[in-house]
Formats: C-alpha cells, structure tokens, sequence
C-alpha cells in the first residue's frame, strides 16, 4: 500500500498538507501516516521540572495528532497511522522513510507567507536529492477546494 508521510505541528499550512495527502491516499488506494514531532527538551537540573515540561509537550503533540487524525477520519473515511517522536527532525523522517517501505512520499505544507518552514526548507534544499521518495509541498495558501482540485 502506498503511505503518504504527513508531518503535523499547530500551523494551518500543515491542515493543508494532511488533506492533500488524503485526498490523494483515497484516490490511489493508499493510507497516511501523521507524524507529529516533539522539540528536544533542554537539560534541567530539576528532574521533576524536567519531566512536567517533557509530558506537557508530549500530551499537547498527542492532542495535535488526536485532532487530526479524527480531522481525516471524518473527511475521508481514512484510518492513519499514527506517530509522536522526539528528536531531530530531518533525522526522525529520514529514519521513518528507511523503515516503512510503504511510505511513497513526504507532504509537507509551506507557510503562505514568509519562509516556508524548517522542514521544508531542509528537504527542498541542500538536502533535496537525498530522500528515497518524492517530497511533495503543498502551498500554504491554497483553499480547501483548490487542495481537491489539484489531488
């Protein structure tokens, strides 16, 4: 089955990235996997801090994931995968992409304005040609009708 690698954090850019990817998973036949990334947590001398901040992000990328994973149900009938982990970005996609033969792409959505995105920024550039599956950017401005249209 082909798996369409769909990164999620709080941005609209990256709602838009999601419904290209199920859009285009229901019409090949294939599936989504979300995966949401938990910003590596600073050292703290306090480990009770330490530990507070470490569940506070991971509930809230959980809750992230949760939204939209309910979001693609609802709009396309799709059941994703569904995955929250800590690290390098780039890194953890890269470690995901290698593991899971299935994934044919990574979407990633681009800010309508302003830089794209880290991520983006990563993997259309100096990176560009080293991923083992195409990277698909979705324009952060499109219209929900527009991502229809064109997936």
């Amino acid at each position: 089955m082909r798996i369409y690698l769909v990164v999620i954090d709080d941005s609209p850019e990256a709602e838009i990235a999601l419904r290209f990817a199920a859009r285009r998973a229901v019409k090949t036949g294939g599936g989504v996997e979300i995966l949401t990334l938990l910003p590596p947590q600073e050292f703290m001398a306090f480990g009770g801090v330490q530990a507070t901040i470490e569940d506070e992000a991971r509930l809230h990328a959980e809750g992230l994931v949760a939204g939209a994973a309910g979001t693609l149900l609802a709009e396309s009938g799709l059941h994703p995968a569904i995955t929250v982990r800590e690290g390098d970005g780039p890194k953890v996609i890269r470690e995901m992409i290698a593991a899971n033969p299935q994934i044919a792409a990574l979407v990633l959505g681009a800010a309508a304005s302003g830089a794209p995105g880290a991520l983006v920024s990563h993997f259309a550039g100096a990176d560009a040609g080293a991923l083992s599956v195409p990277l698909m950017i979705v324009p952060g401005s499109l219209s929900p009708e527009q991502i229809d249209r064109l997936s």
